[in-house]
């Protein structure tokens, strides 16, 4: 009875906080399976566990010094450089179980009202387990290790019951101080991949905040060595974009300019009452689509560098544009992909995080020959800005990009200003990107079998 009573309360304690830096899943990331055990058991040697609690590095905060007990707050050398070792993408590889038919208070944390797997709770485990991954490559070297981005999250098949579900994933390219990991999600036992996901971290000293050399990933095989080249080819295209700028820099093509005239056309239109012509029910002006939440960020969803961490924003955000793709449509939204985030600025415990949401972009898909039902792809653009309570400053600290598909319902937005134009063209802009990489990311085809030969 004092066992079972135990297990219920760390099953209720860890699902609430949700944060892998004390649960249970994420404590033996130095072994090659996790399962879902009682917290009581759980490893000090985990990658993600807090290694003070928060008055503990409130204090120290206060006190001017390190928070985190690292070889380097223990006096390290500071100038003297880590050992850079070779790393295969077997060394990285980890699992974590998640058994809902076995645990009904498990399962019961990770529904939504209307009784399917809420996505939201998965991609907090997802970069959980990412940054438990991109520890263990780094080991035995103890950087601050931060998300950097999550390039792509797919929903490759739909769910259409609750199953038993393993996270599995590792690290698949490697930079100076970055390094690209790649997960997949499965049901179990059949092995039935059912999401992709792409994260990039990178490493820094965690005194000095400059960029720290990590572990070298040297592929095995061919199979692995395409996985990296595909990789690398993928992040020097990221970097090439980034430099660009797009639409701040290069003005709309001939097409572009051609679909905003359209729109422009129609919305005077429908302004003018001489026309004839009134705003369809159907088609809604972008600026009435948007979404606010606003949230005082608390101590209990920090990780490990007591800052709140990168999986708490995933979820945050993508309830909220769920929220704002249903207002929208009058519909029940189903997930497709999360496109390139990037993580701009760290998110202070303390801090207020401001979250606007409004849909970018829409297409409609007519019914297919083979059956595909008819419906509207809708692209909601998330922005958040963290504000510092005491100094009243504000930063951008990211940005999110949702793709969702309702089924039966075709509407459209309607951009009014020449701003919500550019954002309108960089929404189809990549839309049309995405669709690139297919349903399997950038080799994920092979990543079972380089992985395990």
């Amino acid at each position: 009875m004092a066992l079972k009573s135990a297990a219920l309360r760390c099953a209720t304690a860890l699902r609430s906080a949700r944060n892998f830096s004390t649960s249970t899943t994420a404590c033996f990331a130095n072994t090659r399976a996790l399962q879902f055990v009682p917290q009581v058991n759980r490893s000090p040697a985990s990658p993600m566990r807090r290694t003070v609690t928060w008055l503990e590095a409130l204090h120290a905060q206060e006190e001017g010094r390190p928070a985190s007990i690292t070889s380097f707050a223990k006096g390290g050398d500071l100038n003297k450089p880590p050992e850079i070792l070779k790393r295969s993408m077997d060394d990285s590889y980890t699992t974590i179980s998640l058994p809902f038919k076995q645990d009904e208070w498990l399962l019961d944390a990770y529904v939504n009202s209307s009784g399917r797997l809420r996505i939201g709770q998965i991609f907090q485990d997802l970069d959980a387990l990412a940054g438990v991954i991109a520890y263990k490559h780094c080991a035995p070297a103890e950087p601050t290790i931060v998300t950097a981005s999550v390039d792509r999250i797919s929903l490759v098949k739909r769910l259409t019951a609750l199953e038993d579900i393993e996270l599995s994933g590792n690290v698949t390219w490697t930079g100076r101080s970055s390094m690209e990991i790649t997960i997949k999600a499965r049901t179990v036992p059949d092995n039935d991949v059912f999401l992709t996901a792409n994260f990039t971290f990178v490493a820094r000293h965690p005194i000095t905040g400059k960029s720290f050399p990590i572990n070298e990933l040297v592929p095995r095989n061919e199979a692995e060595r395409q996985i990296f080249e595909r990789a690398e080819s993928y992040n020097t295209a990221k970097k090439k974009a980034a430099k660009t700028g797009g639409l701040l820099t290069s003005p709309p093509n001939a097409e572009e300019a051609e679909i905003i005239h359209a729109m422009w056309l129609r919305q005077r239109a429908y302004e003018d009452p001489t026309s004839g012509l009134e705003l369809p029910a159907d088609e809604i002006p972008m600026k009435d689509s948007m979404m606010h939440s606003t949230m005082l960020m608390q101590p209990q969803y920090r990780n490990r560098h007591n800052r709140i961490f990168g999986g708490y924003l995933l979820r945050q955000t993508f309830e909220l544009a769920y929220c704002c793709a249903a207002a929208f449509s009058h519909g029940q939204p189903h997930f497709i992909s999360l496109d390139q985030t990037t993580f701009r600025s760290p998110v202070p415990v303390g801090s207020v995080l401001y979250l606007t949401a409004k849909v970018a972009y829409t297409q409609h898909q007519p019914k297919s020959a083979t059956g595909s039902p008819a419906g509207t792809f809708v692209q909601v653009r998330v922005g958040s800005t963290v504000r510092d309570i005491d100094h009243g400053t504000a930063e951008d600290s990211g940005s999110f990009t949702y793709t969702y598909f309702v089924e039966n319902k075709k509407v459209s937005v309607l951009p009014v200003s020449y701003t919500e134009a550019m954002e309108y063209l960089d929404g189809r802009r990549d839309a049309i990107e995405s669709r690139s990489f297919g349903d399997e990311l950038r080799g994920l085809e092979v990543l079972d079998k380089a992985v395990t030969e």
